[in-house]
């Protein structure tokens, strides 16, 4: 083990650094890819942004023509950057994501000019075939249909030239069969018990949101060094290094 750690420092004292220019500054260009408060402000219309507010924060529907609203300022932001399809954008229990993309292009029924349309109806509900997925079980032809629906708790977002919607993916029942849904009902339950918990101090408190607090310490090892470590090894730990990972 000596010798091995000896050649893994030999290696990596001859690697060369690797140079890195910022093409931007951080606040120019940090979240200017989501669709966040500040696009729907800017796309949006007030009643448009009030209604994705309110079900963010209280869990209200939002009205199907509001969510033609929403989707034409959603779609005109992601234009504006690009952008040529969209995609509802899930996990499934695979252990993988998975996407059910879509372009912003149709045509008219007689055949003459093409529009790029993308409205309600295709931003909060897709279709995606349900019978490649876990599913638990036997279930009828009709039923094998499963759905995503979009969770505006979560921002949409740009990869690439598509327009990623962040979406739950539930049966034709209702079960859910991924791994997004059961988090956000045991968030609404933990907001529902902590605000009545809350009340008893504070009678103003009307919501209570837990977050999750990442872990701080990240560590660069090389690949080198981190191959003479069995433990990194066995956790399966992701090792950075020189601007690529191993």
């Amino acid at each position: 083990m000596a010798t091995l750690r000896f050649q893994a420092l030999k290696e990596t004292s001859g690697r060369k650094p690797v140079k890195f220019e910022e093409s931007d500054r951080k606040s120019t260009i940090f979240g200017s890819n989501v669709f966040n408060e500040k696009a729907m402000k800017q796309f949006l219309t007030s009643d448009a942004y009030k209604a994705v507010q309110d079900a963010v924060q209280h869990g209200t529907k939002i009205d199907r023509k509001i969510a033609d609203y929403i989707a034409l300022g959603m779609k005109e932001w992601a234009l504006a950057k690009g952008v040529t399809h969209y995609t509802h954008w899930f996990q499934p229990l695979t252990g993988t994501t998975a996407e059910k993309h879509d372009a912003f292009f149709e045509t008219s029924y007689d055949g003459s000019d093409p529009v790029e349309k993308f409205g309600g109806g295709q931003l909060v509900q897709q279709e995606p075939d349900a019978s490649s997925f876990p599913n638990g079980g036997i279930r009828n032809t009709f039923e094998a249909r499963g759905y995503t629906a979009w969770d505006p708790t979560s921002p949409a977002f740009i990869f690439g030239t598509t327009l990623c919607i962040p979406t739950v993916f539930i049966s034709y029942t209702g079960e859910a069969l991924d791994y997004k849904t059961p988090l956000l009902r045991a968030l609404n339950a933990i907001d529902e018990a902590a605000t009545d918990v809350c009340k008893y101090f504070d009678k103003n408190v009307k919501k209570v949101t837990a977050t999750l607090g990442w872990e701080q310490e990240y560590f660069l090892i090389d690949t080198a060094l981190a191959n003479t470590r069995p433990d990194i090894l066995i956790i399966g730990a992701r090792v950075y290094v020189l601007g690529h990972s191993s």
